[in-house]
């Protein structure tokens, strides 16, 4: 897909944001979805090009598999040594310990220093826990209570987790996603200890190369695979000119996620430019674009989502409370319809009702105005209004 985008285009309240949300509740945990507004990019901290870039590289995942030497198995005992604390001597601190770690086909005994036995203290771990260690870094994981375990609950329990089987030592494969920003960011940290200290700052373009190349090299060893993401930038009449150019070169790039436009303007001005483009994007790029086109609701389909937005917020609609929101829906907007559930909800149980009749809707809609409504009303009272 590198070099090519997606561009929803459409009115306001026709969905456009609701499908990226959909997108990115199908795209599973793995996937990078990355949702900014344009308007995000203009920052003070850092270049509008450079916030581009980062938030592009946040929707790029590489998924890492390495294989680690770890310790795995059931705590069946821990001993602390307990010793004073040097800088508070009433308070005792773990200076090692022995742990004794099972699985179903053996059992091993360890010492373990006092900075692995303030982790296991830090994390709560106990007799009947089963945890991972990483032998090299000394970082624990906790799986989960074993089902052998003495001490269960019923409720705010943890999760019951076989005993791995096998010898208590062995190596194991572990995979994880990371994005290219977050290699970025630290490669960053490693090259400038004044990087930690400066949030939001440019990262040098010499520091990605080397990232690319490394991820490639991984790549090719089999290491690691790359995971393309999305990108959904909402209201994207608001980049100007450079952003548009740019955004143009960091399409063709070989790390490139899928990028998704959704904007609601017509034949509009470039932002930057005097120039006038179906909605206010440069004609080169449009060209590299699939647009889908999103189309005011029908009446149908207002009383169907007006019925999904009431069971989903636990509101009960009367037969005629629904005919009047969705009568508000197609003559207003469908946004105002959904917004004046909750007030006509609170004036149902306000008079201890169970479900929401004609006259709470009609009460809510009398209360809280409609766009156009506001204008009238400010039409009206035009005179006594503060001018600019």
């Amino acid at each position: 897909m590198a070099g090519r985008g997606i561009l929803i285009a459409g009115p306001t309240g026709t969905g456009k944001t609701a499908i990226a949300v959909a997108i990115s509740k199908e795209l599973g945990k793995d996937i990078p979805f990355v949702h900014v507004s344009a308007s995000e990019f203009y920052s003070t901290e850092i270049k509008k090009t450079e916030a581009l870039i980062q938030t592009i590289r946040k929707a790029i995942g590489v998924r890492i598999k390495e294989r680690r030497e770890v310790l795995e198995g059931e705590v069946v005992g821990l001993d602390y040594n307990m010793v004073p604390n040097p800088y508070n001597p009433t308070q005792k601190i773990p200076e090692s310990a022995m742990l004794t770690l099972a699985t179903k086909d053996e059992k091993k005994t360890f010492t373990i220093s006092g900075r692995l036995a303030m982790s296991f203290l830090y994390q709560g771990i106990e007799v009947g826990d089963v945890i991972v260690i990483d032998k090299e870094t000394g970082r624990v994981a906790r799986l989960g209570k074993s089902e052998r375990a003495e001490k269960k609950y019923d409720i705010g329990g943890e999760d019951i987790v076989e005993v791995p089987s096998g010898s208590v030592e062995k190596e194991k494969e572990f995979t994880y996603v990371v994005t290219l920003h977050d290699l970025d960011e630290a490669n960053a940290r490693g090259g400038s200890f004044f990087f930690v200290l400066s949030a939001g700052r440019e990262i040098d373009n010499e520091i990605r190369d080397a990232v690319d190349e490394k991820v490639k090299k991984w790549v090719e060893e089999g290491k690691a695979e790359l995971v393309p993401g999305v990108l959904f930038i909402d209201e994207t009449h608001l980049m100007d000119i450079e952003l548009f150019t740019f955004m143009n070169r960091a399409m063709e790039s070989e790390m490139a996620p899928i990028i998704i436009l959704a904007s609601n303007r017509g034949f509009a001005k470039i932002r930057g430019t005097d120039i006038v483009a179906p909605h206010g994007i440069p004609l080169d790029l449009l060209d590299r674009l699939l647009i889908i086109t999103t189309e005011p609701y029908g009446r149908d389909e207002i009383q169907a989502i007006i019925e999904i937005r009431a069971g989903e917020s636990g509101v009960v609609l009367e037969k005629d409370a629904l005919e009047k929101l969705t009568e508000l829906g197609v003559k207003n907007s469908l946004r105002y319809a959904v917004q004046l559930l909750a007030p006509a909800h609170e004036f149902a149980k306000m008079r201890n009702g169970k479900s929401v009749t004609v006259d709470d809707v009609e009460r809510a809609a009398e209360l809280f105005a409609d766009v156009n409504q506001s204008s009238s009303y400010l039409k009206k009272w035009e005179e006594k209004m503060l001018p600019l």
